[in-house]
């Protein structure tokens, strides 16, 4: 039925503002604020006619440009003393213009830049049902509220009783965004019929520009971007590259992330449901892509290791912009933006980034103090993450109380070290040992100590930004080619030959 309905909307745009001058022609982002309103309701399949109505010659041309038609008022006009009057005069002189009358008049504030064009969409469409006068966009607004009564000059609660606001009766507040009436309402003094239905807005949507912090918020919500982490943990490789994402998306509070994760990658599904971090998880390669596209992502970032040209070049072609880390596959040289803070190339490429300047740190790791340095080894940390398969964290054990060592050992063992029960049964009867499992505060206990024995892994960045002294063993191959862990950065590196670990301890 609305299709046969004659839609006019009406857009008024006074060109004086006392709080944000000129507000209606200033940039919002790469644009007029006006030209969002106008945008809205050109991009309406519904719309016949779209006018500005304004008492600015310049608002009166920047609307032009963006497609809109202009009626000027004046503010000595007589009809035009009132919004109402405003958007009465546009609509019987624009009807004078077309030599016809319009069904449904919808009056769209500019100052409501981020209302979505559905939102306009679904408005008209309410005009299906006959009995439907008037439609206007509220937002839902319920809380403990307070009144006053001036006469007793005291404060009352207007709420009966205390509860959580999603138990409270809804509270709908106008948001000035979107009226839409038959065209019988429209008077000078009045825009309303006597049967209203509402839209419920968002909160973006519900902005309305009064203020410069709206505007602000504004120009936050025009900046959001749709994210989308794709990232591994399991077994194998440990919790790092979650690690990482975590503390990345932990700065994206504003933007709207998805994690992607495998579906056999339990570790990083639990890490993920233990956050409350939203996620979806596929099998295999061809879903991922497929709920991806679901996502329709402006950002897809990879924390997977190696990837592929085909996988890159597949995330290219739909358009997204891909960022990957440690990414030592040949689909990095088709990413956008590739940060290798582990592996530090030599590389001419624009798009690779590397080295430790583009590590990222644990927010707990922000909030420790320097470590002081002492000759003094009183406090020893042993610390191999993921499933540690070569049994570094023993071996070191064994090599440090060859040396008669009498201080202090803590041990972290990783959430899948093989025979942990049999390990912790074997020390159980030395008190200066102290095993540790599940621990989800490891700055504090690197901080505590004068020594660490560690992994070339990501580790070594930690310790590094507390300033404690560490021996690092390589875990397998591609650990050796982390050349930050050397003597130049202060490490002693021990390579993955562990049987000079025990002569080097005993001359230590």
């Amino acid at each position: 039925m609305f299709n046969n309905n004659k839609i006019l909307v009406v857009i008024p745009a006074g060109g004086s503002s006392k709080i944000i001058p000129r507000k209606n022609i200033r940039l919002l982002g790469t644009v007029p604020l006006i030209a969002y309103a106008i945008g809205i309701a050109k991009s309406s399949q519904y719309v016949d006619d779209v006018v500005v109505t304004t008492d600015d010659s310049e608002t009166a041309l920047l609307s032009e440009k963006f497609g809109a038609s202009v009626i000027r008022y004046s503010n000595d006009s007589q009809d035009a003393v009132s919004a109402d009057g405003i958007i009465y005069n546009a609509m019987v002189q624009k009807e004078k213009l077309t030599l016809d009358e319009y069904d449904i008049v919808i009056t769209l504030q500019p100052t409501s830049p981020l209302l979505k064009v559905s939102t306009l969409n679904r408005a008209i469409e309410k005009f299906d049902n006959f009995s439907v006068d008037s439609v206007i966009t509220v937002v839902d607004d319920r809380h403990l509220s307070w009144g006053y009564d001036d006469d007793h000059q005291r404060y009352f609660p207007l709420y009966i009783k205390r509860l959580p606001r999603e138990l409270l009766p809804k509270s709908f507040r106008e948001t000035g965004a979107l009226l839409a009436t038959r065209r019988s309402f429209v008077h000078p003094d009045s825009r309303l019929g006597t049967n209203i239905d509402i839209i419920e807005l968002s909160k973006a949507e519900s902005i309305n520009i009064v203020n410069r912090e709206d505007w602000l918020i504004a120009e936050n919500y025009l900046q959001k971007r749709k994210i989308a982490v794709v990232v591994s943990a399991y077994d194998e490789i440990g919790s790092s590259h979650m690690d990482r994402c975590l503390s990345l998306v932990s700065k994206l509070v504003f933007h709207d992330v998805l994690f992607f994760i495998d579906e056999t990658h339990e570790l990083g599904i639990n890490m993920l449901n233990n956050f409350n971090y939203p996620h979806v998880i596929y099998d295999g390669e061809d879903e991922l892509f497929a709920k991806l596209n679901q996502f329709n992502p402006h950002i897809v970032i990879n924390d997977i290791l190696d990837t592929s040209a085909e996988y890159i070049i597949t995330l290219k072609n739909e358009g997204y912009f891909v960022v990957n880390f440690e990414d030592l596959g040949v689909g990095s040289e088709f990413a956008d933006v590739v940060f290798d803070s582990l592996y530090e190339q030599d590389s001419s490429k624009d798009n690779i980034f590397s080295g430790y300047k583009y590590y990222i740190l644990k927010e707990e790791f922000f909030f420790q103090p320097q470590k002081i340095i002492t000759n003094e080894v009183d406090n020893v940390l042993i610390y191999f993450n993921r499933n540690d398969s070569n049994n570094l964290t023993e071996k070191v054990l064994n090599s440090i109380l060859a040396t008669n060592y009498e201080g202090r050992i803590n041990i972290i063992l990783g959430l899948h070290y093989p025979d942990k029960e049999g390990f912790i049964a074997k020390i159980r009867t030395n008190p200066s040992i102290q095993v540790y499992t599940n621990v989800s505060n490891i700055s504090e206990f690197m901080f505590n100590s004068d020594l660490i024995f560690t992994s070339a892994g990501t580790a070594m960045y930690e310790s590094c930004s507390l300033g404690i002294p560490t021996i690092c063993l390589s875990q397998d191959e591609r650990e050796l080619t982390h050349i930050f862990c050397s003597d130049k950065t202060g490490f002693v590196n021990m390579g993955l030959n562990t049987r000079k670990l025990l002569i080097s301890l005993l001359i230590w």
